[in-house]
């Protein structure tokens, strides 16, 4: 099997449907650190059990694999589905239902936008307040305490650059939905970042 087939390679396409061990193990070199990627977010040190469960379900179902959604968004679906499943089986919420029409923060417009602009930085730019270690760890730890379902929103849009459309699909949610869980999970980071600064800021005073 080519290394360089695509998603829009009909043999490989076929290749797959017919279980083919050689293009199976092409899908899992392609697409196996995403889908750990997303069921760390959803089920932490439980990824690896779900991940390992949701390939056998994908391997199980090629044969019946149709094109109307991309391999990785089927693929990070399966994932997703597995996570969910491995919460509820140990009485774990995925997270919040954001009803329709939930309010948002004024922080955030409905695209995402600043309404309101985070606390002044002391340094001159992001890359530099970035650059703090202290920074890093305090944005992974504000990110790993977010409800499941925030924590996966806020990893396919942001790390995974994944479209809203996509997410949606992958973790069967609402476009509102989307956008409430998205919008939680920025003004969480971005009031641990402030107060991280405004700390830093007390400490020169």
């Amino acid at each position: 099997m080519d290394k360089g087939a695509t998603e829009s390679d009909p043999e490989w396409i076929a290749a797959l449907r017919a279980r083919d061990r050689a293009a199976f193990t092409q899908l899992v070199e392609r697409y196996h650190a995403g889908m750990m990627s997303l069921a760390r977010s959803l089920v932490g040190d439980a990824a690896a059990d779900v991940v390992q469960d949701s390939w056998i379900s994908a391997f199980r179902a090629l044969p019946d694999f149709r094109g109307h959604s991309s391999l990785k968004t089927w693929l990070l679906r399966i994932t997703a589905n597995r996570a969910i499943s491995h919460l509820r089986s140990r009485g774990v919420a995925a997270g919040e239902s954001a009803p329709d029409g939930a309010p948002l923060d004024q922080r955030f417009d409905e695209s995402g936008r600043w309404g309101q602009p985070p606390f002044p930085w002391s340094l001159d730019t992001p890359d530099a307040l970035l650059a703090s270690a202290e920074l890093r760890e305090t944005i992974a730890r504000t990110v790993d305490a977010l409800p499941p379902l925030q924590r996966s929103v806020l990893r396919l849009r942001e790390a995974e650059g994944l479209d809203r459309d996509e997410i949606c699909k992958i973790l069967d949610i609402s476009t509102s939905n989307l956008h409430v869980l998205l919008h939680r999970a920025r003004v969480r980071l971005w009031r641990a970042i402030e107060a991280y600064q405004r700390s830093g800021d007390d400490a020169q005073v």
